[in-house]
């Protein structure tokens, strides 16, 4: 006897329904609340407490169906064994569901996936740094399933030569699990048996490397997981199938979440301006993208004996398919169901993430992965926007659609806006540490990818999140001394400083070949201007932004000379690099010539002649003086310290408008500009506090300061272009400053 009722305008492999599945469901569910779909051969569930009813009781629906029909081919029943399949998480019942869910749960804890949010800010940025020049692009491929197979991949702790197989893995998995449902097409049968086959395989020594030599990462604690008689919990083969199940669900359903959380704001503008200004609300952005339309628009279940839903007769056996896409639009439970809006009172109220025992174990990562991307995405592109039209690029299955690609473009004008006002940092690996001089070490970093590092230019310094002796960390600024040529490592010298605040101990006692540490963009507040002739000046440890500024002078082709000094000969870095330079490099160590002549050196002024010099205190304003008969903007300095600045006048009070937001806020006496910025909640990037490493620059549109930083020339002081607002105030007798900011 044919199943009934039926719903003809309903179709699962229809432009409507890839288009938009909540409005395809709608346009049914009132007169046909539950069907049968023939195309599937299983009962469509579409009301909200229908729905809920189906997920809420396992013994009478059950999830055995999901994954019981999956029939390995016999050819590699010997990797994959048949009886594993009904192992699947999302295929099992309690007991057994409950002893996998419960050891998977514990490494999708909220507390450790918030604690993954900083290395998804990291490897989001690095995913935008590779193609953020091009202005255009595919989103899926380039940005969403890139940084969801990336976030997985650390917390697997498996490296980046397993990248590629993850990847891969995603969409095998879904043909997978879907071919319990819909029949795989025979053109790709072999093909994705084959490659799942061959990465399960893989999987699978992996998990027994990690059970003989278990790590912190989540595949060691799942294969060392034991149970209560003291047995492995898990087998080998159950690790590796999990793995199989979060490189789907760990990657695909948050990318395709992302993807279409773009598609909504396109479309609701002012959601996203109010999130770009409030970087709180891009949860409610994920979560109302998940409410509008679920990554996984079904969930399936198998009804255990008779049983009635909505007046519809269900046998025994019979397959049904709950829509979490209509119970998330059903008008009975929510009102405006298909308005985007982010001020839901309760914007987790949806069951994208299912309901019940098998309410998704992924959904703290889910959040943490979405509204991260889209901040970081939106941050750094905040003009991107889909194409007109979008292709509906689908993989078409109903239980799991894959968008295959989302084209979106964006004005690059982004970039040079943006990076004054986003923070970008990377993790990087320390691949040598080698003595440059006595006390002394250099230190070469390069990503784990091995791939290329952001550009930089001769003077530039990175920031460095230095391990502290007696905990956390300690934030310190270094001079790139490598070849601005090489793209793939960069290098620092640092001197051991006994008398120091802790950054040079921890990096000369705290990092080894193999650490991993933060280290931010490159900053140039020291560039080398273009000149036909320059003069070097160096103490100490100041060679190392000099040894960058010789190369590019070479390969100008200008005229240039050094003047390097230290206490000793033995105590000078990097002397060895600068033999080749015979005759241009003059060497004065202390102990054997006294102190740089400087008021010899620079006793003749030298036409068409720029100076740069780094290093102590004494140096600076001993060459200061040696150059006061020269004209004026031939001295750029980099210094080690703060500047010493001694004022004549009090400080007052004055106001601050910061242009961007039109907050006008009074900078008290005592207070910075920064520490009121911070403190209203404006977005600031901020670094040293001193005025020395040129992070906090902002530029000023209407007034003048008082500068007291440690970067800016008296020329540039002079012209009251920008100010370092972490130690600048308002010059006397200017109430009020207007910044960019």
């Amino acid at each position: 006897m044919p199943h009934r009722p039926l719903a003809p305008a309903f179709d699962a492999m229809s432009d409507d329904y890839y288009r938009d599945p909540a409005v395809h469901f709608a346009a049914v569910r009132d007169d046909h609340p539950v069907f049968f779909y023939p195309w599937l051969n299983a009962w469509i569930v579409t009301g909200r407490e229908d729905v809920l009813t189906v997920l809420g009781d396992w013994t009478e629906f059950s999830s055995s169906g999901n994954t019981a029909t999956i029939d390995v081919p016999p050819k590699w029943r010997h990797v994959v064994p048949q009886d594993l399949m009904e192992k699947m998480i999302v295929g099992t019942d309690p007991d057994l569901h409950t002893l996998h869910r419960n050891i998977a749960l514990s490494g999708f804890t909220k507390a450790r996936m918030e604690a993954l949010r900083p290395e998804i800010e990291r490897r989001a940025h690095r995913i935008i740094d590779a193609f953020e020049a091009s202005g255009r692009g595919d989103l899926m491929e380039g940005y969403c399933l890139e940084l969801t197979t990336q976030t997985l991949l650390a917390h697997l702790g498996l490296g980046w030569e397993h990248d590629a197989m993850m990847r891969e893995l995603r969409g095998l998995t879904a043909r997978i699990l879907s071919s319990a449902q819909e029949e795989m097409p025979a053109e790709v049968f072999d093909d994705v048996w084959e490659r799942f086959a061959s990465a399960f395989s893989i999987l699978v020594t992996l998990v027994v490397e990690r059970r003989a030599a278990p790590g912190s990462d989540f595949i060691s604690e799942m294969a060392a997981a034991r149970s209560r008689d003291g047995e492995y919990a898990l087998t080998v083969e159950e690790v590796a199938l999990h793995v199989t199940e979060f490189a789907l669900a760990g990657a695909d359903t948050t990318a395709q979440a992302m993807a279409n959380a773009v598609l909504f704001l396109d479309k609701a503008p002012e959601a996203l301006t109010e999130a770009i200004a409030d970087t709180a609300l891009w949860i409610n952005v994920f979560e109302e993208t998940l409410r509008r339309r679920p990554s996984s628009p079904f969930a399936s279940r198998k009804a255990m004996r008779d049983l009635e839903l909505s007046g519809v007769r269900i046998s025994a056996g019979d397959m049904i398919w709950v829509s979490l896409a209509s119970a998330n639009t059903d008008p009975g439970w929510v009102e405006r169901p298909f308005e985007f809006d982010i001020h839901r009172s309760d914007p987790a109220d949806h069951l994208a993430f299912t309901h019940g025992r098998h309410t998704c174990l992924g959904q703290n990562l889910a959040r943490v992965q979405g509204s991260t991307g889209l901040k970081v995405l939106f941050e750094r592109l905040p003009s991107l926007r889909p194409v007109p039209d979008p292709a509906l690029d689908f993989v078409r299955m109903a239980l799991l659609p894959v968008r295959a690609s989302l084209e979106v473009t964006w004005d690059t004008r982004d970039i040079e806006r943006q990076k004054k006002r986003v923070k970008r940092e990377m993790e990087l690996t320390v691949v040598a540490k080698n003595a440059a001089a006595d006390g002394v070490v250099a230190i070469e970093l390069a990503h784990p990818d091995g791939g290329d590092l952001p550009e930089w230019s001769a003077g530039a310094h990175i920031e460095v999140h230095v391990p502290a002796a007696t905990g956390g960390v300690l934030l310190r600024q270094y001079s790139l001394c490598s070849s601005a040529e090489r793209a793939d490592r960069w290098r620092i010298g640092v001197l051991r400083e006994p008398a120091s605040r802790g950054g040079s101990r921890g990096i000369h006692d705290g990092l080894t070949v193999g650490s991993t540490v933060t280290v931010g963009w490159p900053r140039n507040n020291f560039a080398l201007e273009s000149s036909p002739r320059y003069v070097f000046v160096a103490g100490g440890i100041g060679i190392t932004p000099v040894l960058a500024m010789i190369e590019r002078a070479e390969a100008a082709g200008a005229e240039w000379e050094l003047h390097y000094g230290g206490r000793t000969r033995a105590s000078m870095a990097f002397v060895g690099e600068l033999e080749r330079h015979a005759g241009r490099v003059h060497l004065v160590p202390q102990d054997e010539r006294g102190h740089l002549p400087l008021t010899q050196i620079f006793a003749d002024v030298a036409p068409d002649t720029l100076v740069y010099a780094c290093g102590p205190e004494p140096l600076l304003n001993a060459l200061d003086a040696a150059l006061a008969h020269w004209p004026e903007g031939t001295l750029h300095t980099e210094r080690f310290a703060p500047k010493k600045v001694v004022r004549s006048e009090p400080d007052t009070a004055f106001e601050v408008e910061f242009a961007l937001s039109g907050e006008t806020l009074t900078v008290p006496i005592g207070a910075s500009i920064l520490d009121v910025a911070e403190e209203r909640g404006l977005t600031t990037l901020s670094s040293c506090r001193e005025g020395t490493c040129g992070t906090c620059e902002t530029k000023i549109l209407l007034g003048r300061a008082d500068h007291r930083d440690s970067i800016l020339t008296p020329r540039e002081q002079n012209a009251q272009r920008s100010m370092m607002i972490c130690v600048s105030r308002a010059e006397r007798g200017c109430d009020r400053l207007v910044l960019d900011a």
